[in-house]
This record gives structure tokens, sequence and C-alpha cells, in this order.
């Protein structure tokens, strides 16, 4: 029993840890207001990261052979555990996919940076369709707060190129 208090304070600690750093990732995002749509990639390939290094960690041997020891004694912290693992796993498959679909609007990103207006709209009617096509089949990036977020960044991208072209001109 004092080998079990003992791993549930590590437990109880990570938790709290854990808990800290989806509270701090669910807060808002502070941004520039004139940032460009390749921002809101490199935000999900950050968390992605982030994540992925927190579930490396989780699954690692030395966590399991502490948390199969607390299973064997029955403890009242693993259902915490539990819920926490499951919310890092959620936050880390919806970076994930939120990275996959952002990188099909890779390749609008250059021209739409680049380009003149003119040939800028160009890119308009495809960048468009790639953004319908996220929206409808994202599992994650569908909801309106992700679209707006999105569609801002493109909008401010596109006044920045059009700005740069008129004091080049």
């Amino acid at each position: 029993t004092e080998v079990t208090e003992k791993l549930e304070e590590v437990v109880m600690i990570w938790i709290k840890q854990l808990r800290q750093v989806i509270v701090e990732s669910e807060q808002m995002r502070r941004e520039a207001d004139d940032v460009g749509p390749s921002a809101e990639l490199e935000y999900w390939k950050t968390r992605m990261s982030s994540f992925n290094s927190l579930l490396d960690e989780i699954r690692s041997s030395r966590v399991k052979k502490i948390i199969s020891i607390l299973q064997a004694a029955r403890s009242k912290t693993l259902k915490q555990w539990k819920e926490l693992d499951g919310s890092i796993t959620i936050a880390a498959n919806e970076a994930k996919d939120n990275v996959r679909y952002l990188y099909t609007l890779d390749k609008f990103f250059g021209p739409l940076a680049k380009a003149s207006p003119v040939t800028m709209m160009e890119y308009i009617p495809s960048l468009m369709n790639t953004v319908c096509m996220i929206y409808c089949t994202s599992l994650y990036y569908n909801t309106s707060e992700c679209m707006t977020s999105l569609l801002l960044k493109i909008t401010n991208q596109m006044i920045n190129t059009c700005k740069t072209y008129l004091c080049e001109g």
C-alpha cells in the first residue's frame, strides 16, 4: 500500500500537469490582425507536435508499468487518468487531421502571397473548392470558428498582397 500511495501521488502530479496543458491549449489564440493562412498551418503543426509528444510519454513503458500497478491495486486515480488520456488522444487526432487538411491548401499560400492581384485571382476558385472540401470532409476543422479563422487569414493574405502590389507600383 505504501508503494501504491507513492505511485498515486506521482500520477496525481501528472494529472495536474496534463490538465494544465489541456487548459492552455483550449485558450483563445492571440494573433496579429494581418496574419496569413500559413500561420494556421504552423499553429496546428506545433499543436500536433506537442500532443504527439505527450502521447509518446503517456504510452511509454515506464508510465504503462505504473498504470498497470495501480490497476492491480484498483486505484481510484485511474478514472481521472483515463479521462485525460482520452482528451489528449482526441487533441492529438484533431491536430493531426487538421494538419493533413491544411496541407492541401499549402500549395496556394505561395501564389497568394507573391502573385499580382490579377494572377492571384486565378487561384481563388481552386482555393475555395479546397476550403469547401475541407469543410465537407474534415472531422474536426468543419466548425464555424475554424472556417472563419481560415477565411479571415486568406483574406488578410490577399489584402497584404494587394497592398504590396500597390506600394511597388
